[in-house]
């Protein structure tokens, strides 16, 4: 079956144009309307509709059945309407027929059409449980057609009020358009005049900050000419300080870089014995370390047989080849405390790594880094220097070494230093009455100056 496949106007216009019968099919989702879908779907029916009607489906449940229904009613579903030229139903078939009895009744709707459509015979046929034959008479019909015209008014009024709400609109819409022109007008109007006032404020405020830096320049120029005059006199007392302050520090450093020459001249060894006694001597920066182990060996004699060197912080012991370097070059000037390590069965140029060996290299690891910086801190913090060659420690004999002489010899430079120290003192403190007080070189005799009771120095 060919089925229409656009709307019922256009389905209207279709069957008017090919003087064809309309039929309108209304089904849903029963087992009756899929019968009478089946029956339109008959190739002969749809050979014999197909020359004679255009025909379309409707839902049952769509709003076009419900418009349809409020023109032709409805009297059950399914139904099949054959509607003519002047849109009075030629025929109406209530419920589902065969495709025999459907092929009949267009045949008969083909006739009626033919012969008048003011003499119009319909019928219904339904195939409810009830199989009744029922005929609509002309009041139905007169029914149908009050129906269309009622709809007609209704769409011509609707289309009446739909225009006058479109007016009332246009006519809302110029009445806000002007509002809304006049609330600009106005608020251009204000713009306008605080725009005005704001120049003429920001004018007044230009000329009095104009008058006001003129006041400051003057004020400015006579605070520059009191400067200029009160500097002409403090340059020359200003000049005389500053020289006064760098020949001080230029002294301060020349001394600095003379007590560090002298340190680094001397490298103070304290040579540690694994029963925890100790022994010091000093010696030149440039001797080797060979010569500081034979002051060990003839210190110590052959107590701890064949022994290393090695010092504790950092970790290191020496080897054969170190012997050779002279002590500034091993960083252990201008004071390094070394560690006897006794060796057992080893010869004394072997390298040793310092992996531990034995109860006194324990012994040294735990308890010589403490007693290391307490007597390194209280022989240069505390104690004056030793007056002789060497410092003997607890459980040790005196013995004679060549460089020892070379040593005391440094003693006059030692005392020469501590009697430039004594006479630093009084330029590094200040005494006030019993109190001393550190000297800093910002202090200088302004602070003798006193203040009047208005808040003027006098020097």
């Amino acid at each position: 079956m060919l089925w229409f496949e656009g709307s019922i106007p256009a389905a209207i216009a279709s069957a008017k144009q090919r003087s064809f019968i309309f039929v309108v099919v209304i089904t849903g989702e029963d087992e009756q309307s899929a019968q009478l879908m089946s029956s339109w779907e008959d190739d002969q029916v749809s050979e014999a509709a197909q020359n004679s009607c255009v025909a379309i489906k409707v839902d049952a449940k769509s709003e076009t059945c419900v418009q349809f229904s409020q023109i032709y009613p409805v009297v059950c579903i399914p139904s099949s309407f054959f509607i003519g030229e002047n849109g009075i139903p030629l025929e109406v078939i209530a419920g589902s027929v065969s495709a025999e009895e459907l092929m009949k009744r267009i045949d008969k709707v083909k006739q009626v059409g033919g012969i008048s459509s003011c003499s119009v015979r319909q019928y219904i046929t339904c195939s409810s449980p009830c199989n009744t034959h029922l005929t609509y008479l002309k009041p139905v019909i007169h029914f149908a057609i009050l129906l269309r015209l009622t709809k007609k008014l209704e769409e011509r009024r609707e289309q009446k009020k739909k225009g006058e709400e479109e007016h009332e609109i246009r006519k809302e819409i110029e009445r806000r358009k002007l509002g809304k022109e006049m609330l600009d007008f106005k608020r251009k109007q204000e713009e306008d005049k605080t725009k005005r006032l704001l120049e003429e404020r920001n004018r007044e405020k230009a000329e009095e900050k104009a008058a006001r830096e003129r006041v400051k320049q003057q004020i400015a120029l006579d605070r520059a000419d009191r400067a200029a005059r009160y500097a002409k006199n403090q340059e020359e007392v200003q000049a005389a300080k500053q020289a006064a302050l760098q020949a001080k520090q230029a002294e301060q450093e020349a001394r600095k870089e003379a007590l560090a020459r002298e340190r680094s001249a001397i490298a103070r060894i304290q040579f540690r014995l694994p029963d925890g006694s100790s022994f010091t001597n000093q010696f030149p920066s440039e001797s080797r370390l060979q010569e500081a182990r034979q002051f060990a060996v003839q210190e110590v004699g052959n107590r701890y047989g064949n022994f290393s060197l090695a010092t504790m912080f950092p970790r290191r012991e020496f080897t054969s080849e170190d012997l050779n370097k002279t002590l500034l070059e091993l960083e252990l000037a201008p004071s390094a405390s070394i560690v006897l390590l006794p060796q057992s069965g080893r010869p004394a140029n072997t390298v040793i790594q310092s992996s531990g060996g034995g109860v006194w290299a324990v012994l040294g690891t735990i308890l010589y880094p403490l007693l290391a910086v307490w007597r390194f801190l209280s022989g240069f913090l505390f104690a004056s220097p030793p007056p002789g060659g060497a410092a003997r420690g607890p459980a040790q004999r005196p013995t004679a070494y060549p460089n020892s002489t070379s040593a005391s010899s440094d003693e006059p430079k030692r005392e020469t230093l501590r009697k430039r120290t004594l006479e630093k003192r009084p330029e590094d403190f200040k005494k006030d009455g019993k109190i001393y007080r550190l000297r800093t070189q910002e202090d200088s005799e302004d602070d003798n100056n006193t203040w009047n009771g208005n808040s003027t120095q006098q020097m």
